[in-house]
């Protein structure tokens, strides 16, 4: 259960990167449980950062920051824009959590081979584009695998997956989600994707309860409209407790309705995938970052401020662990480019 405390002080990782780089680490510092706050700024330059500590604030001074904060960093991107930082609001992807039998996930792809120990639970990832302009596809999936609460707000809930190490749980599991873009938000505000996220977790939370409790719907039920009052051979993995929904009164019009035009097109790619008693849970709303902090293409530094380095998913510019892993590398690579100069 989240609570004011722990939702404001929720772990951050930062690494002080000042006059680091072709020395030895010995005497430098990782901290946890320490929230960045606030910056200053001296002619464009960065000058110091402020983090909120167990032990009250404390003012770091540096001039070089790498700010890979994730895409749920939504603390973060408001201190951002109040200090004026260029933000644009960029596309991402809506939609549900949706499981099936991984035994018949494994028939499907396997066909008479399916069971063998040597293949291990099967994969898909699949897309299809619309007569409507837009994109449907699965993402993250997750063979033999559970529906997670990442809920990271109070009074707001979405879903994530994972697949343990065996991947031989019941079910398996994928994102469900649908593009959407700039257009489709409510304000050209530059966190007006951020503010879409947060009406459609509020939603998810009412609907589950207000306790936290996941919103579920059979897709039988999904594809006409109605609330499920039941379920089929396929139990939601998500614990321990869930909640009867219509998913689409939940999401966008847009959103749902393409969302179902896009399962029965994949059921004919995926036998079963649009299975009546496979079970969707909402809502999955943190596909990626809803905002681009601005950066230099050369220097990859803040358009704005020098040494401040946007990185990463949360920053817009990676969409998954490698490719975010892969611009740390290098925004740290022009940090030692810069010292040696």
């Amino acid at each position: 259960m989240l609570n004011k405390k722990n939702a404001a002080m929720r772990p951050r990782f930062f690494f002080n990167l000042l006059r680091v780089f072709g020395r030895p680490l010995s005497g430098r510092k990782l901290v946890f449980e320490t929230k960045l706050v606030s910056m200053s700024f001296n002619d464009n330059r960065l000058k110091s950062i402020t983090v909120e500590t167990a032990n009250g604030n404390e003012i770091i001074e540096t001039d070089n920051v790498i700010l890979a904060i994730g895409h749920s960093a939504r603390d973060t991107f408001e201190m951002l824009y109040d200090l004026k930082l260029p933000i644009e609001a960029k596309p991402f992807s809506v939609g549900t959590r949706i499981e099936h039998l991984r035994e018949k996930i494994d028939k499907a792809q396997y066909g008479k081979f399916a069971g063998n120990k040597n293949l291990g639970s099967a994969n898909y990832k699949m897309n299809a584009h619309l007569d409507n302009g837009r994109g449907v596809y699965t993402f993250c999936m997750c063979p033999g695998g559970k529906v997670v609460n990442a809920s990271s707000e109070e009074n707001r809930l979405c879903t994530n997956g994972m697949s343990e190490f065996a991947r031989d749980a019941e079910n398996s599991n994928s994102a469900l989600l649908v593009g959407i873009n700039p257009n489709d938000y409510e304000s050209d505000h530059p966190l007006a994707g951020m503010y879409l996220q947060r009406k459609l977790e509020s939603k998810a939370f009412v609907a589950g309860g207000e306790n936290y409790n996941a919103p579920v719907q059979r897709v039988d039920d999904f594809l006409n409209n109605r609330k499920s009052t039941h379920l089929g051979d396929v139990r939601p993995s998500i614990g321990p407790n869930y909640e009867f929904s219509n998913l689409n009164e939940i999401l966008p019009e847009y959103v749902s309705t393409s969302m179902a035009q896009g399962i029965v097109k994949m059921g004919r790619m995926l036998h079963g995938f649009d299975d009546g008693d496979a079970v969707l849970t909402g809502v999955e709303s943190r596909s990626s970052s809803p905002v681009r902090i601005m950066r230099n293409t050369d220097t990859l530094e803040s358009v704005l401020i020098e040494g401040l380095y946007p990185c990463g998913e949360g920053a817009g510019y990676a969409g998954g662990i490698i490719s975010a892993a892969v611009d740390g590398i290098k925004c740290a690579e022009k940090i030692i480019e810069k010292s040696n100069r």
